[in-house]
């Protein structure tokens, strides 16, 4: 894994200012140090032998920079950097260094590169939103080009998360990252661990809490029981839980602490739904996102790097029309016929009550992949217990979520002022998310315009808060049944349950016809309902130890 020290830190900084001189400073001393390190090393054949965790030449640093400068050719969005960094690395190579390329293609695994947004061609709207993105984390992350789809929704998500880990808040800044961590490991997300861990360290972590959850302070490591059942089973969350991280004696933790903490676990186990649900590839810095091997079929030149031909790129059409025919139709019908039968009459409350129990009980049958169990690698699984903890055990013994019922504890009427109270302002940010991700349409459905979609968003949403039990009374859920096909069922299943399992063959099964900025829109939708369903019932055991 690429960790830099501190002071390489401050190098890289000066790239995200929004001052062309400011950033033409940093680029100059990146340069020159660069230029130092190789004429210290000497040229490196490409016959030398590599390093085996690297496939490149045996000096980490110099291999961490060249990585380095590789992202920020393909992803900064500031074009003057991005050419300068091809032109020094094309420096670098003619002085007989071997320098490192591209692995994959692209941001994600289930969407072609070309279809998603070009740091190099984007609207005055969204090359704002990525500035900020880049001067926040010095880099503009794969998530970020994939939700670009929805630059409105991206600029909130952004807003929040840049909240959460790096403005004035109850915890400091590297229990944030270790908490996101602890998070996004409860499902093997090895992306978001590796870029926490980065920033972790980057902030003065203590290297040991890397070693595993038993090196961690005594505090973060009673967070794990809550980090466990809010990912897996949250509906099982008791006052008591939050009682004994409250009473700790020396190790407690405060309210204001606790929201923060239960916001940043909700938040990065709903963020791992979204990057196993979009198939988000490992950032080109990190390991997995770059080699210094050469290709085996042609010799690999620098200006690929700048023309995107660094890799393979076959995109076949896997959305083959066959069988599919007619499907945006067919959905778009049905959503006619129950709007009137809507408008005809309504179903009593105990139809709707039966419904709904229907609905959940079918939701636990709903198998979530083909695949066997997975086993953790050792290195996620340190930053968690009990990894056979999962959603899985649960549904097999046949036990029943119990209803929670959204007019009893309502994100809007409870969990909002609670949040917005201990934790200033992340009420309000969480609120304005949740709305966009739910009201997000642009009125179209494959290539059919002015459709009205939102009966299909609410059942999408509400079938998702089903499955962890949460019904509202004014809801039918009959339409869930006439809206979402089994195979869209068993991907949102898997993504928002199991997000581990997720393939691209799911991903490829359910709405054929549509295109993958609406396939992106339903993963927002789908990580924004996790993370509310999960906040409700973290929120309300509080509430309920406050009382």
């Amino acid at each position: 894994m690429e960790v830099q020290d501190q002071e390489s830190v401050g190098r890289w900084d000066g790239l995200g200012s929004r001052d062309a001189s400011s950033r033409s400073e940093a680029m100059d001393n990146i340069c020159q140090e660069v230029m130092r390190k190789v004429e210290v090393i000497g040229p490196i054949l490409s016959s030398a032998p590599s390093s085996p965790a690297l496939g490149g030449p045996p000096n980490s640093d110099l291999n961490d920079t060249l990585a380095h400068l590789l992202m920020l050719s393909k992803r900064c969005p500031f074009e003057d950097v991005r050419e300068r960094c091809i032109r020094l690395l094309r420096a670098v190579q003619d002085l007989g260094i071997r320098i490192p390329r591209p692995l994959g293609n692209g941001p994600s695994r289930f969407i072609p590169e070309k279809e998603i947004l070009q740091v190099s061609k984007v609207d005055t709207r969204t090359q704002s939103i990525f500035e900020d993105a880049f001067a926040a984390l010095g880099r503009l992350d794969n998530i970020s080009l994939v939700m670009g789809f929805h630059p409105q929704y991206l600029e909130s998500f952004l807003r929040t998360q840049h909240y959460l880990l790096q403005m004035d808040g109850p915890l400091p800044l590297h229990y944030r990252h270790y908490i996101g961590i602890m998070a996004a490991a409860r499902h093997q997300c090895s992306y978001l661990v590796n870029l926490h861990v980065n920033d972790f360290l980057q902030v003065g972590g203590d290297l040991k809490w890397l070693n595993g959850l038993d090196e961690a302070p005594r505090k973060l490591q009673q967070l794990g029981e809550l980090n466990k059942i809010l990912a897996h089973r949250p509906w099982l969350l008791t006052k008591e839980h939050m009682e004994r991280l409250l009473k700790a004696e020396e190790h407690s933790w405060s309210l204001a602490e606790l929201i923060h903490a239960v916001v940043l676990l909700t938040h990065y186990h709903s963020l791992a739904s979204f990057t196993f649900g979009c198939g988000i590839t490992p950032e080109i810095h990190c390991d997995g996102g770059h080699t210094f091997r050469p290709p085996s079929l042609s010799q690999y030149c620098v200006c690929d790097i700048a023309n995107g031909n660094g890799h393979a790129n076959h995109h076949d059409d896997v959305f083959g029309n066959q069988d599919v025919c007619g499907e945006v139709e067919v959905l778009m019908e049905r959503m006619r016929h129950l709007q009137e039968c809507r408008d005809d009459e309504e179903a009593s409350q105990e139809e709707m009550a039966t419904r709904f129990e229907r609905e959940k009980t079918e939701s636990m049958l709903v198998v979530t992949a083909e695949d066997e169990e997975c086993v953790p690698s050792r290195d996620i699984s340190r930053h968690f217990e009990d990894p056979s903890y999962g959603y899985k055990d649960f549904s097999r013994r046949g036990e029943h979520v119990p209803t929670f019922r959204a007019q009893d504890y309502s994100w809007e009427d409870h969990g909002f002022s609670l949040v917005n109270r201990l934790y200033p302002d992340v009420g309000q940010m969480l609120d304005e998310k949740f709305q966009m991700a739910y009201n997000l349409t642009y009125n179209t459905m494959a290539t059919h315009k002015d459709v009205d979609t939102s009966m299909l968003r609410r059942a999408i949403w509400n079938y998702i808060h089903c499955m962890f039990g949460i019904r509202y009374d004014d809801y039918d859920y009959g339409e869930i049944n006439q809206l979402l096909d089994r195979s869209f069922k068993i991907y949102i299943k898997t993504m928002v349950c199991s997000p581990e399992k997720t393939t691209k063959r799911m991903y490829e099964s359910f709405w054929r016809q549509f295109q993958h900025s609406e396939k992106v829109h339903v993963n927002l939708l789908l990580m924004e309902a996790r993370m509310q369903a999960e906040l409700l019932y973290a929120l309300r055991a509080i509430t309920r130890y406050m009382t």
